[in-house]
């Protein structure tokens, strides 16, 4: 059994076969793909949620019968009038609205950033880990390659 740490894990990558070798590189490639995607997804939602919190803080400045544009989707506004800016519909997922307070929307926003910023510092480290594996794992792939291959 390997000892914690990179050096028991290239001892088992280095006793591998090539074919071995060329699937833990294949798997391990996919994970850090699969893993950089879940990043560029959390940083985009993170991103929309920073955006909302900075639009509910904007909101709560106009006075109430503001005349404004109201976004329909993310090119096309129509004309509107502010009515109540003390509540707000949130957007809680899955095509679902909670209505609430300014103060507990922009709090809202805040603990999913929160949460969001936790969950992408665990992945990262999980990604920077996986990406070493793969990367440990090429090198040793290349050097059996290298040693089987005819001599020129």
């Amino acid at each position: 059994m390997a000892s914690p740490g990179s050096g028991g894990r290239t001892l088992e990558i280095e006793k591998m076969s090539v074919d071995q070798l060329k699937a833990l590189k294949e798997q391990a490639d996919l994970e850090v793909n699969l893993l950089q995607d879940s990043l560029n997804n959390i940083r985009t939602a993170t991103t929309r949620l920073e955006i909302a919190s900075n639009a509910l803080q904007d909101l709560s400045l106009r006075p109430q019968g503001k005349k404004m544009l109201v976004p329909l989707t993310a090119s096309l506004y129509v004309p509107g009038t502010l009515d109540d800016a003390d509540k707000v519909l949130v957007d809680v997922g899955t095509g679902y609205f909670v209505e609430k307070t300014m103060t507990e929307g922009k709090e809202y926003c805040e603990r999913k950033i929160s949460l969001l910023k936790s969950n992408y510092e665990q992945l990262l480290d999980v990604a920077t880990k996986k990406k070493s594996i793969a990367d440990e794992t090429g090198v040793i792939l290349q050097a059996k390659l290298r040693q089987l291959a005819p001599a020129q």
